[in-house]
């Protein structure tokens, strides 16, 4: 009898021992399956990173080819600039004759001499 109790108390301490290794081991197996998820997820996301940059890195070198094969805006001319300096000697010379500083004849006079451009 006493055998009995004690390869009963055997058994039923192997079982126990087993049945605390395989939650054990079931509970580390998915302890490693969550870090590979989040390895493999931080990767994932890593490599999009990578992309997107590589992307930017293509449409800025596009941006900067379109840039240098744009044409270049025509230099303005002179001549608008000479007009509006024309223009406002005028309206200087207009204003004078008209405050009483210049006469009919010194206001004809200037006028013509910015029209001929001296």
């Amino acid at each position: 009898m006493m055998r009995r109790r004690m390869l009963a108390r055997t058994v039923v301490g192997a079982a126990v021992v087993g049945g605390t290794a395989a939650v054990t081991s079931a509970a580390v197996g998915r302890h490693y399956q969550q870090q590979d998820a989040q390895q493999q997820a931080a990767y994932d996301q890593q490599a999009q990173m990578q992309q997107m940059q590589q992307q930017q890195a293509m449409q800025q070198q596009q941006i900067n080819q379109l840039q240098q094969q744009a044409p270049q805006p025509p230099a303005p001319a002179s001549t608008p600039a000479a007009g509006n300096n024309t223009v406002s000697q005028l309206q200087q010379v207009a204003q004078l004759h008209a405050s009483g500083v210049l006469t009919d004849q010194e206001f004809a006079e200037a006028k013509q001499k910015i029209l001929a451009g001296g």
